[in-house]
């Protein structure tokens, strides 16, 4: 299913010149994975603290970006810069993991807002990670099937905070958050899906 995702590669090159400036000053892909999460984590608490400001949600799509963004330069310096290490792919995953806690978990706390929902999301989206590594364990890449990935768990929630600056919580966004739980669930079972699928296509030529 495609995802935003799929526009990973074109937004890569255009972040391509900042990553080589960054390289070249010694900034390691381990230290912006973590400066990524300290910024996720900080404005998950200021939601979290305010109930949903105006402010802070008029503030969350562009952390969300910059997030992004971050997400990508860390991979490249990883790749093209030689910076790849095991402590760098456990550190990509878990604080991509605690970022979307700390980001949309505090969505419960915001009144109107129906929290059991919230955190259903929030849970299929680590599920949904977890399956994406578990494809290696048996012999498939990390998946990154859709149709709500982590750019489109960004997308949705930035959105919906530019939403709720100008509409108060009610019928409308339990159904949003209802259709995005529905999505997460979709994203595991396709994650486990296609992963099946790859390792049993390499199991097919190991025997051949």
């Amino acid at each position: 299913m495609p995802t935003i995702y799929d526009l990973k590669p074109k937004f890569q090159a255009l972040l391509r010149p900042v990553c080589a400036a960054l390289a070249r000053v010694g900034v390691t892909a381990n230290q912006v994975t973590i400066a990524a999460f300290l910024l996720s984590l900080a404005h998950g608490a200021a939601i979290a603290a305010t109930a949903g400001a105006d402010w802070v949600l008029w503030v969350l799509p562009i952390v969300l970006f910059i997030r992004m963004a971050m997400n990508a330069i860390d991979g490249m310096l990883a790749r093209e810069f030689g910076q790849k290490s095991n402590l760098g792919a456990i550190l990509n995953e878990l604080t991509d993991v605690l970022s979307d806690v700390a980001l949309y978990l505090p969505f419960a706390l915001i009144a109107g807002m129906p929290p059991v929902l919230v955190v259903m999301v929030v849970l299929f989206a680590v599920i949904a990670e977890m399956t994406g590594v578990v494809g290696i364990q048996i012999g498939a890449s990390r998946r990154y099937d859709g149709p709500f990935g982590k750019s489109d768990r960004a997308f949705f929630f930035g959105a919906l905070a530019l939403l709720l600056i100008f509409f108060e919580p009610g019928w409308w966004s339990t159904t949003l958050i209802a259709f995005a739980a529905a999505l997460g669930l979709a994203t595991i079972v396709n994650r486990a899906r296609m992963a099946l699928k790859e390792a049993g296509k390499g199991a097919d030529h190991a025997n051949t």
